[in-house]
């Protein structure tokens, strides 16, 4: 199953995790810090929060298609290439507490859109903690981007 991502940046995560799992009557499916996402099944949706500076009004960070597989990204690749749309890859990079093989592409407006899969967890052991000094994101936008110049991007 395919769904949307929406990666919004929150000024404050408890707040926004505590918002959205009511609005979608379901709990972060992760929580690490500085990091929080729902898998919501109806409407397929992956929203992802990410830690942004305090007192700054919740903007959109990036939007993504999530896919099953890393044959889906490579297709999407190649179609999106032969539409005439610049893309960078990234293939096993780890980012917003993930593995991932994705393709980056940007809209008209400067919005990032990423295809992606994950392929494997990273660390785990952060399960719930919320201390932003374990964290290697900080919703700083450091963990990858979208490799556009016109806007930043955290992935997940």
């Amino acid at each position: 199953m395919s769904r949307v991502q929406l990666a919004l940046r929150v000024a404050d995560l408890d707040a926004a995790i505590d918002f959205y799992s009511r609005l979608f009557a379901a709990p972060p499916a992760k929580r690490r810090p500085g990091y929080a996402n729902f898998a919501i099944t109806e409407p397929p949706l992956k929203l992802v929060l990410l830690e942004g500076r305090p007192g700054e009004p919740t903007r959109l960070d990036h939007l993504g298609v999530e896919v099953p597989t890393r044959e889906e990204v490579t297709t999407a690749t190649g179609r999106l290439t032969g539409e005439g749309l610049a893309t960078r890859v990234e293939e096993g990079t780890t980012c917003c507490y993930a593995v991932q093989d994705k393709v980056w592409v940007t809209g008209p407006g400067g919005e990032p859109w990423e295809v992606y899969t994950v392929t494997a967890d990273a660390r785990p052991d952060l399960e719930g903690e919320t201390r932003a000094e374990l964290s290697a994101v900080r919703g700083d936008g450091t963990c990858c981007g979208s490799g556009s110049t016109s806007a930043t991007a955290a992935c997940c």
